[in-house]
């Protein structure tokens, strides 16, 4: 890569305050900015310009459920071990776009085969879901790629799992997170930016997810990273459905 070029890579996970975003300049990779973004759309709209956003949020939305899920889910889940939880079940579009609970879970059985409900954790992503697939395009696809962090920490832990949960009872889990951080480290993130104190509404946990998705990014940039499944397919907007890593 050339010296005299700026390229910028971040790697994004949903938090609080909207989007948290670890931003690299590949020309200086081992330093990294941590960035609170309100609304998707500022991502894409940032300066300087992001040459890849790999954000760990749903991407592509089938008309109907298979069984097992969206194809990115199933493929993921296969190597994530005890960590597959991790993995939430997408409804179909149709019942991402509803606003009540009740109303997800009925339509997501109508448009699902087993009929299955929805998730309460599923159902409070559905906010930004809906922002990114309101935005999204086959064109922005060439920038914007779904990822997820435990499927990110098992490519960069040599294709592993990682051994200790991030939550144990829904709260953080100091070992597991120290974990994932010293995993950063060897692969040549700052300790001391890994850690910072996360601004107001924002956790550690958030941070340390989107700086594995940064160091994605940094590979699908370079061509090292695979889409999950392969033969991943569209939905109905034309939207590719894959988890990269």
């Amino acid at each position: 890569m050339p010296e005299d070029i700026d390229t910028w890579v971040a790697g994004v996970d949903g938090c609080k305050a909207g989007w948290v975003a670890v931003l690299r300049n590949l020309v200086k990779p081992d330093e990294a900015k941590l960035e609170i973004f309100p609304q998707f759309a500022d991502l894409i709209n940032f300066a300087p310009h992001l040459s890849i956003i790999a954000i760990d949020m749903p991407i592509g939305l089938p008309d109907r459920i298979s069984p097992g899920g969206r194809g990115p889910e199933k493929a993921a889940r296969k190597h994530l071990g005890m960590r597959q939880s991790s993995v939430f079940s997408v409804p179909s579009r149709a019942a991402v776009y509803e606003d009540d609970y009740r109303q997800a879970c009925a339509t997501a059985l109508r448009t699902s085969e087993p009929p299955r409900k929805v998730s309460k954790q599923c159902f409070h992503l559905f906010p930004k879901i809906r922002e990114i697939d309101a935005l999204m395009t086959p064109e922005l696809e060439t920038r914007v790629f779904e990822v997820h962090p435990e499927l990110a920490f098992w490519r960069l832990n040599g294709e592993r799992e990682m051994s200790l949960p991030k939550k144990v009872k829904s709260r953080a889990n100091p070992e597991g997170l120290d974990q994932r951080r010293d995993l950063l480290v060897s692969k040549g993130l700052p300790q001391d930016f890994l850690d910072l104190r996360p601004p107001k509404e924002c956790g550690r946990d958030d941070l340390l997810d989107a700086a594995a998705n940064n160091l994605i990014a940094e590979r699908i940039l370079s061509g090292r990273a695979d889409p999950f499944p392969m033969n991943y397919q569209r939905d109905g907007k034309g939207l590719r459905m894959a988890i990269w890593a």
